[in-house]
């Protein structure tokens, strides 16, 4: 029987082994199917107290072999404090936010985003007047809030970005469909020794027209440093007519819409242009009999200055309006605008296409350079950008 007993004490050492084991197995078990619960619990609470909004998440999953979690069905209302009403800001069916593996074998730890099918909302109200940006900027602190790393990547699938106005006459309510966007290296993670190390890309469907936007970006730079080609091609017309209703009093019975953008800013300090094309111009016709009096005579004004201004060889409205100076507030050349639309008109068509005239160098000569007043704009011709697209 002596014998026996430190055999048993082992034994019994064994098995507190077992059971403590088994016990944190458990235990991990549990919580590993409690944490979700746990943090949509303070994600919802988080979202109810954010000031000036309500939102809302119905599902959150983790994936903890790829250090992710996904929200799934979240919603951001603003709230309207006066009239006790919600008003749709942001939803997104499905958000991805995971750790950037390759990154990671460099030594850098960040994150990714990922949004499938999001929708951003923005509306003109009597109550909320210019808050576009106060709203993208309120978005932008609560997705920092869900992701403690860095962002690298950022993609948006399937995206949705709409504007209401509901008080306008008739209503407004326009969209950019099927968004794509994705950005890389927004940390320079990769350690891209290049002045913009960042790049962006975008694409959407706009009204049987397309929108591209090509953007590389120095995010890391203390003022705005980056690069931006832009195009929307081919946009109908005759679909935006409750837009132009609302806001200029006439509407279209034929028409394509084209913006060119090119701008690249050096230290919050940039130049370059905006170059808006109409073509094929259709403002009073047929269609529009039932219109009043004063309609019809305003409806004319336009039609009539459309046709004067028109390129006959290339039937286009078309104008190139400078933009130079501070980003937040750059100077937007009106004179030179109108005199683009005559010269497009009566001497030479603008060309429907990015021309390929700016870039980041462009912007830190032109801010040594200063600026040109018109006369020396028009009669320069040494200086004067060509409306054709270089090689």
């Amino acid at each position: 029987m002596v014998s026996s007993s430190p055999t048993k004490s082992i034994l019994q050492k064994k098995h507190r082994r077992y059971y403590w084991f088994a016990g944190i197995l458990v235990f991990l078990v549990a919580l590993r199917l409690a944490l979700p619960y746990i943090l949509l619990y303070y994600a919802n609470k988080s979202l109810a107290h954010v000031k000036g909004y309500y939102g809302h998440i119905d599902d959150i999953d983790l994936s903890l072999y790829r250090g992710a979690y996904q929200i799934n069905q979240l919603f951001l209302n603003k709230l309207d404090s006066i009239k006790n009403t919600q008003t749709d800001f942001v939803k997104v069916n499905h958000i991805d936010l995971s750790i950037e593996w390759r990154p990671l074998f460099q030594g850098k730890l960040v994150g990714e985003l990922t949004f499938e099918s999001p929708q951003l909302i923005f509306t003109n109200n009597k109550t909320e007047l210019d808050e576009v940006q106060k709203d993208s900027n309120n978005f932008r602190k609560i997705l920092k809030d869900f992701m403690p790393l860095k962002v690298n990547r950022f993609e948006i699938l399937n995206g949705t970005i709409r504007y209401v106005d509901n008080f306008s006459t008739p209503k407004v309510d326009i969209a950019l469909q099927d968004t794509y966007v994705l950005a890389q290296n927004l940390t320079n993670a990769a350690k891209v020794k290049e002045a913009l190390p960042a790049i962006a890309y975008a694409k959407a469907k706009a009204y049987e027209g397309t929108l591209t936007l090509n953007l590389k970006l120095n995010p890391l730079a203390e003022q705005p440093t980056f690069d931006l080609n832009a195009e929307v091609k081919n946009t109908n017309l005759v679909l935006l007519n409750d837009f132009m209703k609302a806001y200029g009093k006439f509407d279209v019975n034929k028409g394509t819409f084209g913006l060119y953008i090119e701008y690249a800013s050096e230290n919050g300090k940039g130049t370059g242009h905006v170059k808006p094309i109409i073509k094929d111009l259709d403002v009073l016709g047929p269609e529009d009999r039932k219109d009043n009096l004063f309609q019809k005579i305003w409806e004319a004004i336009v039609g009539g200055a459309s046709t004067v201004l028109t390129n006959p060889k290339q039937d286009q409205v078309a104008s190139k309006v400078p933009l130079t100076g501070a980003y937040q507030n750059p100077r937007i050349y009106t004179i030179e605008a109108i005199w683009q639309v005559l010269r497009n008109a009566f001497i030479k068509a603008l060309v429907p296409s990015i021309d390929n005239q700016i870039n980041l160098r462009s912007a830190v000569s032109k801010n040594k350079e200063g600026d040109r007043n018109l006369f020396q704009r028009i009669v320069d011709k040494d200086k004067q950008p060509s409306d054709k697209p270089k090689k």
